[in-house]
């Protein structure tokens, strides 16, 4: 017989367990199911465990050039793996348990951990329990993609969720890969001493950003010593008496690397191929990512999507405003849409790149009248007082409506003060509104209303 909730919420991700403590707090009987770690991706093997990474790898780096400063450091520099993976298990195990805790601590909601699967559009199987509810949320994330061809036995092939087990330096991390989560890793293993070679299978690292930012990139990685493939049109990996060998047909170089370890960064699945949504009648696309409208509803009345299974983010940011979405629509009769979501997003490595909105290459493929202002970092004074000059400053403007059209800062806190941008496009407010205010000196944002001030037309 089954057990009957008034809303069932599969899996613990950003955006799940805010959603099951509005539906609580509204006075509903709910039911959470986790068949692993609370909390997700970000909690777990993404934003949290590798941008603590990454704090590590920076900290080596300064370390390193700190002498460029007047800071002279002597003797050898040395990373500690263990214990640079302890401080990482500490951070990321503390917002687990905080996940947890929160969850277990609400009121009117049952907690399930096992393995979901529909029996029907209204039914749920968790272990030998059927529960039973006329709204059930699908926020069970995704995974890494591994192609047939990486996982020969053998091979010592990692992924982003297996990199949080190692406490130990690879000799030669070989990435196939050379996009976000392969360049994060890359730099931040090069700088704990690791050999790091990327292999990208196009011309260009990061294909979707614009073809300056991925040549920065480029100067950036080359500059830290990681070798970079492109163009890499056959990747196949063997195993190899040195660990992993990697067969490429590149345009110039070796057409074999070996190296101890292979990292796989070539992409991410959802993780709906296992949950029964045939018995539901939930539809997915060619990439297994489930059909959602609007409002994140599926095909079936009473079954949403939210968060990376939908296809429709990410993002961490992105899975928490799929609850907002959810909430407002279902309990504050206030519509909210994805649609109304502005992209954005950010490239953690050092230094960062934050994003929002259109690129300048969509922007001109759009056939539409626009600005462009461009500064570089080496001329923005805080670059400059810290020494980190790479990168640079754009934005694309609207020539008729002035309204932002899309920005990149790619350089010293330009996760942060990407920000500034995306408040002003979320208003559609004229970008005059940013160029005429008065920000502090001396900042990254600073320079912003100078860009803004400096468009010409794009070409």
């Amino acid at each position: 017989m089954a057990t009957k909730f008034d809303a069932i919420v599969i899996g613990t991700g950003q955006s799940g367990p805010a959603l099951a403590e509005r539906l609580s707090n509204a006075g509903m009987k709910v039911a959470v199911i986790e068949r692993n770690l609370f909390g997700g991706t970000c909690v777990n093997t993404g934003c949290i465990p590798t941008k603590t990474l990454v704090a590590s790898a920076r900290a080596a780096h300064v370390a390193r050039t700190a002498s460029d400063l007047g800071v002279m450091i002597d003797g050898r520099i040395d990373v500690d793996m263990k214990k640079v993976k302890a401080r990482k298990d500490e951070v990321s195990g503390s917002s687990n348990k905080g996940v947890e805790d929160w969850v277990r601590g609400m009121e009117n909601v049952t907690v399930y951990q096992g393995h979901a699967r529909f029996q029907s559009p209204n039914t749920v199987r968790v272990n030998d329990e059927i529960l039973e509810s006329d709204k059930i949320f699908i926020n069970v994330g995704g995974r890494a993609f591994v192609p047939p061809e990486g996982n020969e036995e053998g091979i010592n092939y990692l992924t982003n969720s297996t990199m949080m087990d190692i406490d130990f330096l690879p000799e030669h991390l070989i990435i196939i890969g050379g996009s976000y989560i392969g360049l994060e890793f890359g730099q931040m293993y090069r700088r704990f001493g690791s050999k790091v070679t990327i292999i990208e299978k196009g011309p260009r690292l990061i294909g979707r950003e614009d073809e300056d930012i991925s040549d920065t990139v480029k100067e950036i990685f080359e500059k830290e010593g990681i070798n970079l493939r492109l163009n890499a049109s056959c990747i196949n990996a063997k195993k190899h008496e040195q660990g992993v060998m990697v067969e490429v047909d590149c345009t110039h170089g070796d057409t074999h690397i070996t190296g101890s370890h292979i990292l796989w960064a070539v992409g991410r699945v959802p993780n709906t191929d296992d949950l029964g949504l045939d018995k539901a009648g939930v539809q997915t696309n060619e990439r297994g990512y489930i059909n959602v409208d609007d409002e994140l509803k599926t095909d079936v009345d009473g079954i949403w999507a939210i968060g990376d299974c939908n296809g429709k983010g990410a993002f961490t940011h992105t899975s928490y405003n799929d609850f907002e979405i959810v909430a407002a629509n279902l309990l504050d009769n206030d519509p909210r849409r994805v649609s109304d979501r502005i992209l954005c997003y950010g490239l953690f490595i050092d230094p960062p790149l934050g994003r929002v909105g259109m690129t300048e290459d969509q922007v001109r493929k759009s056939g539409r009248k626009a600005l462009v202002g461009k500064r570089m970092m080496a001329r923005v004074g805080r670059a400059r007082e810290r020494g980190e000059t790479q990168g640079f400053i754009k934005v694309v403007v609207d020539a008729e409506t002035k309204e932002i059209l899309g920005a990149a800062i790619l350089g010293i806190e330009g996760d942060e003060a990407i920000h500034c941008i995306m408040d002003v496009m979320y208003a559609k407010a004229p970008y005059t509104v940013i160029q005429r205010a008065v920000h502090i000196h001396p900042t990254v944002s600073e320079l912003i209303p100078t860009v803004l001030g400096s468009l010409e037309p794009l070409e």
